[in-house]
């Protein structure tokens, strides 16, 4: 089965449709590179469009009916919408499932050090990277300190165009000898990836007792008899303590990010593709939510977007698709409703379908021997149904069933989706895994769709904008689904 590359079948219409949700596309990757600043994008969007936070709810004791719309966030990292539907919640949801955080560096809570005039950040980097790929490129600070007194300083440092950016210094080719016959693994470590961030030492006036940052002009004896040199690493720390009030203390309850500087960008001569940080899984987060904010009609069944954290990591801990909290909202929601009962929560999760809104590996000609090209996804081709993913012998999958595969391929050419089918790679090269499995657990039918990505899990990643459009398209006609399996 060959699938027809999607731009052959739009109209003038068609493509300028698609062409204005890629630029809405692009202007939420620049906003929105970590998963708090996903989730502060989300909730001001969705209570635009007339979502009430739950806890507001529950103190109101507002009772809940077919049509409203309920939003809930954990940790400001994870985030659940739902929409009240006209039948039972018992009788099961239509659930969009995406995860919004994405590969990359974290500063570690002791990171601030100095090492011959260079100040730098030491880093733990986080999901799957190739550790090389990160190094000599401008990079952007983006997170949080959180200070004993319960204050938050936002950081956002490296995307406006008269911002300075940071860097991972790579060692010269000419004495790269040693280095260029080690593996790829081998060639950046871990405790390597550490940032540089400054080089200007702060110098003192003994006189005034004074201080500012600047050169220390060494010949100059004379200029410079009254100063002293501190360093770099006290310079940084005043202009921390200058610029956003904390201190070294700080980073130990602070949580900062190290991400590709830079603005989403058209890619092509054609301006067909986007090419940015983050867009596994934020390519498939992003349509997810507008499908669901953008309803007009009250769906049939209960519709719900899940916005989660960890998932490059395993889907642990407390913001992770494995704790509770999806579980623990939707008890809140059913009783608001006046449908709660454990059993009939069971039941609801049962009987519930889900898309797990999340990227597939795009076929790539320069790397044939990795893929089947049978079974790979291509860009431009649609949304990417991924029967099951997991690695080797489907180890660690979810494997979703004819019968539901079958249901979907009827909604979604009723909507005119244009949809293809694909396996992550060959089957003894490696593997991945994403949020579907833990959704299966309660015995609800899930799958896999979401976008072709190339440069997948790379600083700048690789997405057509016929398929990010096709995935609007398919969440969409997925969520007005009220038809029986």
């Amino acid at each position: 089965m060959i699938r027809k590359n999607a731009w052959t079948l739009y109209d003038l219409e068609a493509q300028k449709a698609c062409d204005r949700f890629a630029e809405e596309y692009k202007a939420f990757l620049d906003a929105c590179k970590t998963e708090r600043e996903c989730v502060d994008y989300f909730v001001n969007a969705a209570e635009k469009a007339g979502y009430t936070e739950l806890q507001e709810l529950i103190r109101s004791g507002k009772k809940l009916k077919a049509g409203d719309r309920v939003y809930s966030v954990w940790m400001n990292k994870s985030m659940v919408l739902y929409r009240i539907g006209k039948k039972p919640m018992e009788e099961g949801m239509n659930i969009l499932g995406a995860h919004i955080d994405s590969p990359r560096m974290d500063v570690k809570q002791n990171p601030l050090y100095e090492d011959s005039d260079l100040a730098y950040l030491d880093t733990h980097y986080y999901g799957g990277i190739k550790k090389y790929l990160f190094v000599a490129m401008p990079l952007a600070l983006h997170g949080v300190f959180v200070k004993k007194n319960g204050e938050t300083v936002v950081l956002n440092v490296g995307e406006d165009e008269d911002d300075p950016v940071f860097f991972v210094s790579d060692l010269l080719i000419h004495l790269s000898q040693e280095l260029m016959v080690k593996k790829a693994s081998e060639v950046v470590t871990g405790e390597a990836l550490d940032i540089i961030i400054g080089n200007k030492p702060l110098i003192i006036d003994a006189k005034r007792k004074a201080g500012k940052a600047g050169c220390v002009d060494e010949d100059d004896k004379e200029k410079n008899k009254d100063k002293a040199v501190v360093g770099v690493k006290k310079a940084i720390l005043g202009i921390l303590k200058e610029r956003y009030g904390v201190e070294e203390e700080d980073f130990e309850s602070a949580e900062i990010e190290v991400v590709p500087a830079g603005r989403a960008r058209d890619a092509g001569f054609d301006r067909s593709m986007v090419l940015a940080y983050g867009q596994d899984d934020r390519v498939c987060a992003y349509p997810s939510f507008r499908a669901m904010a953008d309803e007009k009609a009250i769906p049939e069944r209960t519709s719900v977007t899940l916005l989660v954290d960890k998932e490059e990591i395993g889907s642990v801990g407390a913001t992770g698709m494995e704790s509770r909290f999806f579980e623990n909202s939707l008890a809140e929601v059913m009783t608001l409703a006046g449908q709660y009962s454990d059993l009939g929560m069971r039941r609801c999760l049962a009987n519930s379908r889900m898309l797990s809104s999340d990227v597939n590996a795009g076929y790539d000609p320069t790397y044939a021997n990795s893929f089947d090209k049978k079974n790979a996804s291509f860009l431009g081709r649609g949304l990417v149904f991924n029967k099951f993913t997991g690695s080797r012998g489907k180890s660690g999958s979810n494997d979703a069933n004819a019968e539901y595969i079958a249901h979907l391929r009827a909604v979604f050419e009723k909507a005119n989706v244009q949809t293809q089918t694909a396996e992550l790679g060959k089957v003894d090269v490696g593997g991945g895994g994403t949020i579907a499995y833990i959704l299966a657990l309660y015995g609800m039918s899930v799958i896999d769709a979401g976008v072709a990505v190339l440069n997948m899990h790379a600083p700048w990643e690789a997405t057509s904008k016929a398929d990010i459009y096709e995935a609007l398209k398919g969440y969409r006609a997925f969520l007005a689904d009220g038809s029986d399996l």
